[in-house]
């Protein structure tokens, strides 16, 4: 059976954005199929039934004789794919597909595929915008902004850069991207996989028929597997070989290179911190490795300040700087803003961090030494506060039981040349919509300090 016969039957698992953005293609094309939630009213509930009011739109506790009905399975990224009714539809024979699937089936331009524990969205649209200013049409979504689906509906592309999360990859079959990369690996999400390996696994899945990777050589996690013909390129923060990104100090000067070519200063990157260096290297090596020229990505790397919430500047009170990370939501994604933020402070100066919330079963204690170097006063917050305390003993600690609580402490904390950090290591929704939510009510406290 073809994979997009017209009459093959899909249900959609999940009506979030991503599942909506599965009907309206499989509607696009004509093709049946029905849409399934395990939630009795999903947010999207009222939207999918505006625009499909033929489409069967079953709530609730999955039903396994429906899905065993299904040629293929479309599974959203918030699923997990364990579910007894899924694993028995499989058994049946139903194929196991996601939104990812559809969209390589179809798309024509060339696709640049990124994941990691951290730093994939900022990666991610720092590559769109180096295309944008080569001149080139190009699609930026996936996990970030834009459902990859959708992209399809903007017109033809010349190029495609997807960040694709661990659950989007679970699910995926062969992407064949132009250029793939896993950033980096660290603990994220052990309350869904079984352990480190299985998430490292659900990881590698992009590099699946892909001509280029591009790899982390600071990492020896991100580093597959491959077959003969697949072209290997790398970024790190160290001095690079031929063909590969990396730093170079030359007279007192640290650059951006290219094998032996020198880029440019490091200096002229307006994103702050080592960690966001070797975010511009992955950047250039991905952009290298599917020929956008080098002008082009120079030029957008000197113009890009950031993505809000991922070390955003916020502003500057009483010498003390305040800086924006709720997007670190895990302790990887915290140990690098602490590092990269920590390598720049100057004489006495230290960090104050503020973290806690909901912490996916992790271990915080990787945090403790780092602390104990850079670190004046950790500000806890959230439900898993107490794991943080228990984990870190490398520094003072205060408790705080809101964010304004936490803000005002971490001010009173720090001194003039310190930097105060949101970065909680944790999940939000335990006080915040969202990790934006959380990331806009700490710069309106900050705002609000005199």
């Amino acid at each position: 059976m073809s994979l997009i016969a017209t009459d093959t039957f899909r249900i959609i698992i999940g009506l979030g954005q991503t599942g909506l953005s599965c009907a309206r293609y499989l509607a696009g094309k004509g093709w049946p199929f029905a849409v399934v939630d395990t939630r009795d009213e999903p947010p999207l509930a009222a939207q999918f039934r505006a625009e499909f009011p033929d489409i069967e739109l079953r709530c609730g506790e999955l039903d396994a004789s429906l899905l065993r009905q299904a040629d293929e399975l479309l599974l959203s990224p918030g699923v997990a794919k364990s579910a007894a009714a899924i694993q028995e539809a499989v058994a049946a024979g139903a194929r196991l597909a996601g939104d990812i699937d559809l969209f390589c089936r179809e798309a024509n331009a060339p696709i640049v595929a990124i994941t990691g524990s951290n730093a994939k969205s900022t990666v991610t649209t720092l590559v769109g915008e180096m295309a944008r200013a080569a001149g080139m049409k190009v699609g930026v979504g996936g996990n970030i902004g834009t459902p990859a689906l959708d992209l399809l509906a903007e017109g033809e592309a010349d190029l495609y850069v997807l960040e694709l999360s661990s659950f989007q990859l679970e699910t995926l079959n062969e992407l064949r991207a132009a250029a793939a990369t896993v950033l980096n690996i660290s603990p994220d999400h052990l309350d869904r996989y079984a352990g480190l390996t299985e998430y490292y696994q659900a990881k590698h899945r992009i590099y699946r028929g892909c001509l280029h990777a591009v790899i982390n050589r600071d990492d020896p996690l991100t580093a597959p597997l491959l077959s003969q013909g697949v072209k290997l390129s790398s970024f790190g923060l160290s001095r690079p070989d031929l063909m590969q990104f990396g730093l170079v100090m030359t007279d007192g000067v640290l650059w951006l290179h290219k094998g032996l070519e020198p880029l440019m200063p490091a200096s002229e990157v307006k994103i702050p911190g080592q960690h966001n260096l070797a975010n511009v290297l992955a950047a250039l090596a991905l952009g290298d490795a599917v020929s956008i020229p080098m002008p082009a990505m120079l030029q957008a790397v000197k113009s890009f300040t950031g993505l809000r919430h991922r070390c955003q500047w916020v502003a500057q009170k009483q010498g003390v700087i305040y800086v924006n990370d709720s997007k670190g939501t895990n302790v990887g994604a915290t140990l690098a803003a602490i590092k990269g933020l920590g390598e720049t402070l100057q004489g006495e100066s230290r960090i104050v961090l503020i973290a806690g919330g909901v912490g996916k079963e992790q271990s915080f204690t990787e945090l403790s030494p780092v602390l104990g170097q850079y670190g004046r006063a950790l500000v806890l917050i959230g439900e898993d506060a107490p794991l943080l305390d228990q984990d870190i003993t490398s520094l003072p600690k205060i408790s705080a039981a809101t964010l304004q609580e936490a803000v005002e402490a971490a001010a009173a904390a720090a001194q003039p040349g310190d930097i105060v950090l949101l970065s909680p290591a944790c999940a939000s929704f335990d006080m915040f919509s969202g990790y934006g939510d959380r990331g806009d009510q700490f710069m309106q406290q900050v705002e609000a300090l005199c």
